[in-house]
């Protein structure tokens, strides 16, 4: 299966491999130890590997990860949060990784393994903050439609670890990490919140976007007092290595190498609001060479606005607007659109599979997909179509991918 090559090509293991294989992995001052930091949907897997690589050497290790990728792991202490909303445990977790950084001396070695997913799994809130401050904002921007670079902008001022702030916590320890990339573009402030960069901007930055996208006052009055005040001066962030090894980009090219020749990469960067990520894929569609098959990529992250109070996620959406939206192609079709974490939004899919009867079968089974497509029940749609698309956990998150198979006209 496609998409199973695109998850495999996340692969964190065989990521970090990769990395090892390129730079060595640094080693501590003598006298020092290692200190493994290991955040995201990832860790699991990414800690798993890196102390199989360290065995014989003095380590500790520390993993936060989101529930359903969480395993006991011998040599490291886990701690499950929750995601995409922040939990008491995800705080809990964010102590616990500020008391193992703390004793950090200058010839130890930190090593952070960063995974997408670490914004939401690690709350840390800033002085003046709670965490059901940081839950408050943390729905508000996923329900208005906010993209991933827009919400860690915003998250990054209430956190305490985020935009940089593990290192300041490691310090005086050097901090190497290897990041694998779930943002399109793979800016490295943006993913996880950029824990071991620098922030994406500041205050005014996200005062200015919140307030020009009308939410401003729907923000808890104690979120809009912190970002009311002065930027405060700072020291300069210790410096550290980051090393990106893993990315949404690589997993379409492994789908274009498992594929064969019939196929290409039409937009590697499919983000924004949802309606119009199908309409791209239903042009890319219709304007595809007829006179044979054909396999048509796309990777990203779309965005959803709930105007409704139905249970789905952007991959499930995706696809039941797409099947929607071209019935009469002429041609026979299906359609993917997965998360490559095997999880889309607060659902037990990982997105959908869609065809033209999709629709049919839907209202066939007693529904209407244009009355649940409004409700943003697309969860409920595909199920009753058959066309969920259920992976369980991948351990790993390299964004979303879309597939989609056309056959020759006339089919």
């Amino acid at each position: 299966m496609l998409f199973a090559r695109a998850c495999a090509a996340a692969d964190p293991a065989r990521a970090l491999e990769a990395a090892f294989a390129g730079i060595p992995l640094p080693r501590p001052d003598p006298g020092g130890d290692y200190r493994v930091v290991s955040i995201g949907k990832a860790a699991v897997p990414m800690a798993a590997f890196l102390l199989g690589k360290l065995a014989g050497e003095r380590v500790e290790a520390i993993v936060v990860t989101n529930r359903e990728n969480a395993r006991p792991l011998p040599g490291a202490t886990v701690h499950a949060s929750g995601h995409p909303v922040p939990d008491d445990e995800g705080a809990r977790a964010a102590d616990a990784v500020e008391a193992f950084l703390a004793p950090a001396r200058a010839g130890d070695r930190v090593i952070a393994l960063i995974s997408g997913g670490g914004s939401a799994l690690l709350p840390a809130p800033i002085a003046g903050l709670t965490l059901a401050d940081k839950v408050a904002v943390n729905r508000l921007l996923l329900a208005t439609g906010f993209e991933i670079t827009e919400m860690n902008l915003v998250r990054q001022q209430l956190s305490r670890l985020k935009g940089g702030g593990l290192l300041r916590a490691a310090a005086p320890a050097p901090v190497t990490a290897y990041i694998l990339s779930d943002v399109i573009g793979d800016d490295l402030r943006v993913i996880a919140s950029g824990p071991t960069v620098a922030p994406i901007g500041g205050k005014a930055e996200a005062r200015a976007l919140l307030q020009s996208r009308g939410i401003w006052d729907a923000l808890p009055a104690a979120v809009r007092a912190v970002l009311d005040r002065d930027e405060a001066p700072s020291a300069p962030l210790p410096a550290a290595t980051n090393i990106l090894v893993g990315s949404n980009r690589k997993s379409l090219d492994a789908i274009v190498a498992a594929a064969g020749p019939e196929v290409s990469v039409v937009n590697d960067r499919l983000t924004g609001d949802v309606g119009d990520a199908a309409e791209a894929v239903v042009a890319a569609a219709r304007n595809a060479p007829v006179d044979s098959a054909h396999c048509l990529v796309f990777g990203g992250e779309t965005t959803v606005t709930l105007r409704g109070t139905g249970l789905g996620g952007r991959n499930q959406e995706l696809a039941l607007r797409v099947a929607l939206s071209m019935p009469d192609l002429g041609r026979d079709w299906v359609f993917l659109s997965g998360g490559t974490d095997g999880r889309d939004g607060p659902t037990d899919a990982a997105g959908g599979v869609v065809d033209a009867g999709t629709a049919a079968r839907i209202r066939a089974a007693g529904g209407d997909p244009d009355a649940l497509l409004t409700d943003n029940d697309s969860h409920a749609a595909l199920s009753l179509s058959g066309d969920l698309l259920v992976t369980g956990a991948s351990g790993t998150n390299v964004a979303d991918v879309q597939i989609l198979l056309l056959g020759p006209g006339g089919g």
